[in-house]
């Protein structure tokens, strides 16, 4: 005669893919665990920023960011114009953190790159601005004159089925222009950690 079957009625029939361990009792899970280890499995579940202040070598500016960037370098052309742009980018869980730095023959030249700049980044990724706002200003004092001009974007699309978003800020001072991004899965681009981000970058 087989022996009678283990009354397994009150176990949690857990999901294979979980950070929890397998067999949890319901009731110990609903009294007493829940809470403790919901904010266990955000923690380790969540990605992870660590935040450091970066001066470029190559261009003046300061910017935070929320892991070790690499630095690349290449010729592109921007809106006719050839020159030689740096990307510094960080990649955090596929939300790409970057900054792009270039220097054109003169300052009208630079606040012409922005626009050209945003245009070819939206378009690139198939995005549709959802937000933009442009300033520009002109500044005289002891040190000599400045010319500056600033556009920032949102801009949505899909990849692969997936919903992108992009926030951009693009600025000129004098000859030199910069392009900083972040762009991702929308749903992971946490306001907090792009505001930090595009706020903290400081032309020096």
């Amino acid at each position: 005669m087989a022996p009678p079957k283990a009354d397994r009625s009150d176990e949690v029939a857990w999901p294979r893919r979980s950070c929890y361990h397998l067999g949890m009792r319901q009731f110990l899970i609903k009294t007493l665990l829940l809470p403790v280890l919901g904010a266990t499995l955000l923690a380790a579940c969540s990605p992870t920023y660590n935040w450091r202040d970066y001066s470029s070598p190559d261009a003046p500016f300061r910017v935070m960011f929320p892991d070790k960037p690499s630095i690349h370098k290449r010729t592109i052309d921007v809106g006719g114009m050839k020159v030689e742009m740096t990307m510094t980018a960080a990649d955090v869980d596929g939300t790409t953190f970057a900054v792009g730095s270039a220097e054109a023959p003169d300052a009208a030249k630079a606040v012409e790159a922005l626009g050209a700049m945003k245009t070819a980044l939206v378009r690139n990724i198939g995005a549709t601005v959802t937000k933009e706002k442009a300033a520009a200003a002109a500044a005289t004092s002891g040190a000599g004159s400045t010319q500056s001009a600033t556009i920032d974007i949102e801009a949505t699309g899909t990849q692969n089925g997936t919903p992108m978003k992009l926030v951009g800020h693009f600025e000129a001072r004098n000859k030199r222009f910069y392009q900083v991004i972040v762009m991702g899965k929308e749903k992971a681009l946490l306001p907090e950690q792009t505001d930090q981000f595009i706020s903290s970058f400081k032309p020096l």
